[in-house]
């Protein structure tokens, strides 16, 4: 009657429409596997159940039974239940696949569990080829099976788990590596090899799905985490396999290679993207496998069959399988040095068929765009190389580079009409895919640059003229226009990446002369849009321009530019720009304009100012040349929005954006700083509106009825320039200039805002960002008896915040981070700046009976109780702040934690177990800090217990040893 229950509840669960029956059916399924005959009731249903579904969910809970770390189930329990499951998936060999599945999962999770585990001096665990020989032996369906358990228990015990130490699974799986990879890996290639042998019935699903999974086992075994290092799977970057020594002999053998790229040409295309899965990691072997001769012979046979496949692309057309093959082509240079290639036999028709395939890819632009990055990462790597191969072969690149560069940019201007035209998605929109094919490119593009300026001239030539003559013409077509913008876009991009190209290789006077040509044409295409913003810009060609305008920043502005440099001559010549000055006054000049015209923009508004901000932090010579200049000055004496209409910012553009609005007065305070030494007067200037708008906000708290709106309007935007202010001012002297400013004058009204408005965070973050700002106290900048006054205002915030909060009450869950979680991990990092400050001996608080500092620990005490501990790591900035605010008082204020109840001694040791297996480096290293100063602080009070002494150990000292001896359990758990 219970089995015929539960078979009913399964039926529920995953065939029924009705959410309240499933939700039903789920919880009822949930108390089953939690009741103590779980495990007996799991064998009946296996044995007796009418359903799938039933087998499916005794297959589950087994497998979360024998994957328990507390009460685990007894050794020969388990070797029943792995017994039973391969007797199980032996006689039943057409379950459905689901179920087969579930119990193949089953078998690999007791197996890796149980790797160490011994009966009679034998690993009962690892006798897994025995286990699967019987399968492999009879039918196709049971040659499936045991195939798909070898490859599901080599991915199981590859990957790691959160319930079970890092150590254990590195242990396991070094172990499995060493005694059962390379055997499961050679059947794998063995049996392969017969498949091939014979004649593949291709029509017979049963063969096909054999094939299918044999393919996936050797691409598990290849892809095994041999020496522990790939944490990421989604990453690409690691391009060599770390195959072992002990495996030399399956790679010197030629026709391991061979095997796969026969199968490529016989199977089909259906299959071909494992088997070239397979040879992208075949092709990544550790170099250190073979000496100089075999590396040469196994890149011969692997260039061979690349070669192949190349005159056979028939297969390519397929996405899966051209992507894969894209792989295999960049790791030919990832792993094997262009001097080495240029020695293999074919090389020179191979290079060509490699060129070729590179420019039809690009010129079908819309097939497969994600691929493309793998073959101009192959091209960036070759081109790279250049300077610095040694062999006289010749590489030929110089033929073939120019022609990669020319499809790429003739490819990408193509693409505007058919992308306007058809209302495709303009790969323009994805900008980290651009930025990454033109980071690619730059590199490319240098390698024969006058082939490459002399193109981009021609074309920014046609393509200027064009746009000049049909914004002249009364009857343009907008579509025409737009054309010819989106192919000036692409142009401006590509220029300022070649130009950003040069630090690749050892630049020419001419070379730089043929930068020159090209940024006098983009300076020229500025000057025409900027003269047309009033009526019309276009958003994509302003982002190129000021990317153009980062990538000439970091080549051509700077101390270490020559300045006899061709570009410059160039510059004068044509636009009559004679030196970096009047290059600078250009910059100034079109940051003014886009925050004129595009304040409403966000993505041009913060580009432009991170620009304005690059420039500012800048080498000193031409940062002392940028502040003289007429509109820097001007920006620094009339940076209020009252003042600012020339720049057409007002309360509703994005400059009151929070980031944008720090951004700029970050660079504004870093201008200031160059002059502060010459001109205090201009310092003072600089302050007056902001020290106006604090009277203001002062002047409306005084009365009682003010326009609280209008009040947090000028609070919050000028605590945010504030913020800016503070980050720039570093240095001893600014620091203070600004810190007697605002203290004591205008400390109260901060104070007065977060009392106020402690329940709005758009009010309360930029205050306590501002505080955290100022209290980092950088060049220890606050010195003698000022930190003891700020430390108390730092407390009295801290304080009165968290007190405020803390009446909030219950918050829903999708809004407690923003409303409460975010202000508090704030106060955290304020309270970690005070205390890792180098203020002041901390004691002063204590002898002069200043409770500041007491206040403040115990705020964060009542702050840290009221959030729960899942909530400290699911948020990564709280985890952050609290874990290094520990670290901070466990080292220099453990008589406070050892003083705490014994409850919230707990949640903090707690708190520390937890954070130990958190994936976040940051918060782990700073778990195990704590641990280190609780411990070293236990064992120098037990060492003070046992010895005989003049003053007994304090009452702090004595109740957290009593406590730590109450619950051993805890220090053990860690």
């Amino acid at each position: 009657q219970s089995l015929a229950q539960l078979e009913n509840l399964c039926k529920q669960l995953y065939e029924t429409t009705d959410t309240a029956t499933r939700l039903q059916a789920e919880k009822a399924l949930v108390e089953f596997t939690n009741s103590p005959d779980c495990l007996s009731k799991c064998q009946l249903l296996l044995e007796r159940g009418s359903s799938s579904y039933s087998q499916l969910l005794a297959a589950t809970c087994l497998t979360k039974l024998v994957s328990r770390t507390n009460n685990p189930l007894p050794l020969e329990q388990r070797i029943d239940i792995r017994n039973y499951v391969l007797n199980y998936l032996a006689t039943r060999p057409k379950l459905a696949t689901f179920v087969t599945q579930a119990l193949i999962q089953l078998y690999a999770r007791i197996t890796k569990l149980g790797w160490f585990d011994c009966q009679k001096d034998e690993y009962v665990f690892r006798n897994v080829i025995t286990d699967v020989t019987r399968f492999l032996q009879d039918s196709v369906e049971h040659c499936i099976i045991g195939v798909t358990i070898l490859s599901q228990l080599t991915n199981e015990i590859n990957q790691a788990d959160t319930t079970h130490p890092l150590t254990k699974h590195r242990k396991i799986a070094s172990s499995f590596r060493d005694s059962s990879l390379f055997d499961i890996f050679t059947l794998s290639c063995n049996l392969l090899k017969q498949a091939s042998g014979k004649n593949l019935n291709l029509n017979d699903e049963s063969q096909h799905g054999l094939l299918m999974q044999l393919l996936k086992l050797t691409h598990n075994c290849l892809n095994f985490d041999f020496i522990g290092t790939s944490t990421d799977e989604s990453s690409d970057d690691l391009c060599t396999v770390q195959i072992p020594t002990s495996w030399r002999s399956a790679f010197l053998d030629s026709s391991t290679l061979q095997l796969f790229f026969d199968l490529y040409h016989s199977i089909p295309p259906s299959f071909s993207p494992l088997v070239l899965s397979c040879l992208v990691q075949i092709a990544s072997v550790r170099r250190s496998l073979f000496n100089n001769a075999e590396r040469a012979k196994f890149l011969s046979h692997l260039v061979d069959g690349v070669k192949r496949i190349l005159e056979n692309p028939q297969s390519l057309s397929d996405p899966n399988n051209y992507h894969e093959f894209c792989r295999l082509l960049a790791r030919l240079k990832s792993n094997y040095q262009l001097g080495e290639l240029v020695k293999v036999e074919n090389y020179p028709e191979v290079i060509r068929l490699i060129a070729n395939f590179t420019v039809t890819s690009l010129q079908h632009w819309e097939f497969a765009p994600n691929s493309v990055h793998y073959l101009l990462s192959l091209w960036q790597r070759l081109a790279a190389s250049v300077p610095y191969v040694k062999a006289t072969e010749p590489h030929m690149l110089e033929t073939y580079t120019p022609e990669v560069t020319k499809a790429y940019i003739t490819s990408r201007l193509e693409s505007v009409h058919i992308i306007l035209r058809d209302g495709l998605e303009d790969p323009l929109d994805d900008t980290g895919l651009v930025q990454q094919q033109l980071d690619q490119l730059s590199t490319i593009g240098r390698c024969e640059y006058e082939k490459t300026c002399a193109l981009l001239v021609q074309l920014f030539d046609q393509s200027a003229q064009s746009y000049q003559e049909l914004l002249q013409s009364a009857t343009a077509s907008p579509m025409d226009v737009a054309v010819q913008e989106g192919r000036l876009t692409w142009l401006v991009y590509i220029i300022g990446a070649v130009i950003g190209g040069r630090v690749s290789f050892a630049s020419t006077d001419e070379q730089d002369a043929m930068d020159g040509e090209l940024v006098c044409r983009v300076l020229q295409l500025m000057n025409l849009t900027d003269s047309r913003l009033a009526q019309a810009g276009n958003e994509k060609l302003e982002l190129a321009m000021l990317s153009f305008f980062e990538q000439f920043r970091k080549i051509y502005i700077g101390d270490q530019v020559q300045k006899s440099s061709k570009l410059y001559r160039r510059l004068s010549e044509v636009l009559g720009l004679n030196d970096e000055t009047m290059v600078l006054s250009v910059f100034i000049g079109k940051i003014i304009t886009n925050l004129k015209y595009w304040g409403r923009c966000e993505p041009i508004t913060s580009k432009t100012l991170q620009l304005l901000n690059d420039l500012s932090i800048g080498y000193p010579f031409s940062v002392r040349k940028l502040v003289k200049l007429s509109a820097v000055q001007f920006m620094l004496n009339n940076h209020t929005s009252e003042h600012f209409s020339f720049l057409g910012i007002n309360n509703q553009s994005n400059l009151t954006d929070m980031r944008c609005r720090t951004t700029f007065y970050t660079a504004l305070g870093r201008l200031l700083m160059v002059d502060l030494g010459e001109d205090e007067d201009q310092y003072e200037q600089f302050m007056l509106p902001l020290t106006a708008a604090f009277e203001t906000v002062a002047q409306m708290f005084s009365t009682n009825t003010f326009n609280e709106q209008e009040a947090k309007r000028t609070l919050v935007g000028l605590v945010r320039d504030l913020r800016g202010i503070a980050f720039a001012f570093n240095a001893k002297t600014s620091f203070m200039m600004l810190f007697e400013w605002i203290y004591p004058s205008y400390m109260p009204i901060l104070q007065r805002a977060i009392e106020l408005w402690y329940h709005d965070p758009a009010c309360t973050t930029p205050v306590l960002k501002l505080m955290a700002e100022l209290v980092h106290n950088r060049s220890t900048a606050l010195t003698g008896m000022r930190p003891l006054s700020y430390l108390r205002e730092t407390s009295k915030m801290i304080t009165t915040y968290g007190n405020r909060i803390l009446t909030l009450g219950e918050v829903p869950k999708d809004q407690v981070y923003a409303l409460k979680l975010k202000g508090i991990s704030i106060c955290f990092s304020m309270l970690k700046a005070a205390l890792s400050g180098s203020y002041v001996n901390f004691g002063v608080f204590r002898l002069y009976g200043d409770d500041a500092l007491d206040n403040a620990l115990q705020t964060f005490i009542k702050l840290l109780l009221s959030i729960p501990h899942s909530d400290l790591l699911d948020y990564p900035k709280l985890s952050q702040s609290y874990y290094s605010l520990l670290e901070v008082l466990t080292q220099d204020h453990m008589n406070f934690i050892a003083s705490l109840e014994p409850h919230v001694i707990m949640y903090i040791l707690s708190s520390i177990s937890e954070g130990l297996t958190a994936l976040d480096t940051m918060v782990c290293t700073g778990c195990c800090s704590c641990l280190d100063h609780i411990v070293t602080y236990l064992f120098k009070q037990l060492s003070r217990s046992t010895k005989k002494r003049t003053t007994p150990l304090t009452q702090e000292s004595d109740r957290f040893l009593h406590i730590m001896q109450q619950h051993p359990e805890m220090i053990q758990q860690v």
